[in-house]
């Protein structure tokens, strides 16, 4: 996304999910076509979703279940518009579901619902938007691979979905099809989901994980699945994080970046191949 409210895109494109109206990979970045006005992006699996400064919801590439929300299952190359969402000012992708924030804290999805991440209190799929159940003041939103995330004004956490391997913190592995509060978690200020496991900041700077462990993706110096969240040691004055299917990255706030987790191909970027269980900074990025 580009200061003018561009959105640009590149990579694989088997599904349109590049936005310029064909399926042909880009090895650089394209134009999505006839938008503009966008002030937020996020990616999904095979699609991507945009909020425009009017607060309508656009989205593109594989449709499979309704994950673009347009009342329909057909996959599209180029921006299509979710039906009936107005005053959205955040939205977030998973696997085979989307999600959004509206302005006055209602959180709503739409897409494939067959772990309850729609968090409707059904497993009905949803070809148009629907409202989560029973939650409020939400202000930011995160998706995993088959569960869903929101962060409150008050800095707690809630949950839904698939809970296989705790990825809901709420103590259980039981799928959930509203929200539940994850256990023992206040003054959070950012969220990130991925395959079976979540990932928060909290105010005072520190990360906190719960879920899947094999990799050691939580950071806690075990692979021991996490029912609740731990704490990574040894990490402060962080701002951000993102996770991907099993690794994590935390953005510090001298600009410094660190990561954790598998290391097969080198995505942790600290030079090796070496699978980590805790956070090492990554080489060559300066703030």
């Amino acid at each position: 996304m580009k200061q003018d409210g561009t959105v640009w895109a590149w990579g694989t494109n088997g599904y349109g999910q590049l936005g310029d109206g064909t399926a042909t990979q880009r090895l650089s970045p394209v134009q999505v076509q006839g938008l503009t006005g966008v002030v937020a992006v996020a990616a999904g699996s095979h699609h991507t979703v945009a909020v425009k400064a009017d607060g309508t919801v656009w989205a593109w590439g594989a449709n499979a279940m309704g994950r673009l929300g347009d009342g329909t299952t057909t996959d599209r190359p180029t921006p299509v518009q979710a039906q009936g969402l107005t005053g959205v000012i955040a939205v977030a992708g998973g696997t085979v579901h989307t999600l959004a924030v509206k302005s006055d804290g209602t959180v709503w999805t739409w897409g494939s619902n067959v772990n309850g991440q729609l968090g409707d209190g059904t497993t009905t799929l949803r070809l148009t938007p629907v409202q989560v159940q029973g939650l409020t003041g939400v202000v930011g939103v995160a998706a995993g691979e088959l569960h869903t995330l929101a962060v409150k004004s008050d800095g707690t956490v809630w949950t839904w979905g698939s809970n296989v391997n705790g990825q809901l913190g709420d103590g259980t592995t039981t799928l959930r099809l509203t929200p539940v509060q994850v256990q023992g978690l206040t003054g959070v200020v950012a969220i990130a989901g991925a395959s079976h496991r979540s990932v928060a900041v909290k105010s005072d700077g520190t990360v906190w994980t719960w879920g899947s462990n094999v990799n050691g993706q939580l950071g806690d110096g075990t692979t021991t699945l996490r029912l609740t969240p731990v704490q990574v040691p040894s990490l402060t004055g962080m701002v951000t994080v993102a996770a991907s299917l099993l690794h994590t990255i935390a953005l510090k706030s001298d600009g410094s970046v660190w990561a954790w987790g598998i290391n097969l191909y080198g995505q942790l970027g600290d030079g090796t191949q070496t699978q980590r269980l805790g956070p090492v900074r990554i080489q060559g990025l300066s703030p």
